[in-house]
């Protein structure tokens, strides 16, 4: 009898391979009813990877990008969370819910509806720099315990008050008379639930999100982002059934597109990667601070900070595995 698990057409799920090393980001467009928990487990039996994580936990019933780092790009995942976040939602009037969106279990409801006028007039209240509660569902942690564990087991969480920014919140449209669609721009910290419950309640009515989709985060946006059908369809077209690094793994240093960029010698970049500082000396040394994307010969060497004219190492990468 053959071996399913064997064959290169089995599901990634079921497949068992040696772990190798895979640096790079994968940007995945997760579908709905997965965990990025989940997501992250796929691509990373997809390429048979070591090591690797997520910038930026989208909800199970949340879709879009999530960005994936492999082996040394999870050195690099905070520059990506760090970054603005953009998204497409529905909000649904007339019903509040536990958790703020379709899943959670209506604690309020309401009659009325707010026409387009009223909708847009109140916009500019939750734009800027504001002040907002997070869901008592969220990975907040509160005495060492999430808050979404706290709020399954029954238990009334009470989150405080916490400055955001968001600085594009518009409407996009109105399906009818029940929904309307809104597109955010916002940076770390926000949550559209919250948005969405907290126009409700100045609209005097209630509201969730029904619908959510992450359309950027930091440099990487839906024009990056792969599907799992596609994964599954690079992976079972390879041979050994692990997808190689083709066009759909991104380098490292595709994270730092925010971070100056500095080169260096070879004699600095070794310096560099035994942890030892490096004098910017010269009439030619640029004249910075704080952190840089440090590389030579067009390779990724080290996250470092400028400080009194010396670069410092904080973060450095193995120069065999550059992708």
């Amino acid at each position: 009898m053959t071996d399913s698990r064997a064959s290169s057409n089995a599901p990634l799920a079921q497949r068992r391979r040696e772990k190798r090393s895979v640096d790079g980001w994968v940007v995945l467009d997760k579908p709905i009813s997965m965990t990025s928990t989940h997501a992250v487990s796929m691509v990373r039996r997809a390429f048979a990877a070591r090591k690797a994580g997520h910038a930026g936990t989208l909800d199970p019933l949340a879709t879009g990008v999530l960005p994936i780092a492999l082996g040394e790009a999870t050195k690099t995942v905070s520059f990506v969370m760090d970054g603005r976040k953009s998204y497409r939602f529905t909000v649904r009037w007339g019903l509040e819910t536990d958790t703020d969106d379709a899943e959670g279990r209506v604690i309020a409801a309401s009659d009325m509806r707010p026409d387009v006028d009223a909708i847009r007039a109140a916009l500019p209240r939750f734009t800027g720099a504001i002040m907002q509660t997070p869901p008592q569902f969220s990975a907040i942690k509160i005495a060492g315990e999430r808050a979404y564990d706290l709020a399954r087991e029954g238990e009334t969480v009470s989150l405080a008050p916490r400055p955001v920014q968001v600085d594009r919140l518009e409407l996009v449209g109105v399906v009818d008379d029940e929904h309307a669609e809104f597109a955010a721009g916002c940076g770390k910290g926000t949550y559209v639930r919250a948005l969405a419950r907290d126009l409700g309640r100045a609209l005097g009515t209630c509201g969730h999100v029904s619908a959510l989709r992450r359309t950027a985060v930091g440099p990487f946006a839906e024009c990056h982002a792969v599907g799992i059908g596609e994964l599954e369809c690079l992976s079972g077209a390879s041979p050994d059934g692990v997808v190689g690094a083709g066009p759909i793994l991104l380098p490292v240093a595709a994270a730092l597109a925010g971070l100056p960029a500095l080169t260096v010698s070879r004699a600095d970049a070794g310096r560099l990667a035994r942890g030892q500082a490096v004098l910017l000396r010269g009439r030619d040394a640029p004249v910075m601070t704080g952190w840089v994307a440090v590389s030579t010969q067009g390779a990724l060497v080290a996250l470092a900070e400028v400080e009194q004219g010396e670069l410092r190492p904080r973060r450095v990468f193995n120069l065999s595995q550059q992708t």
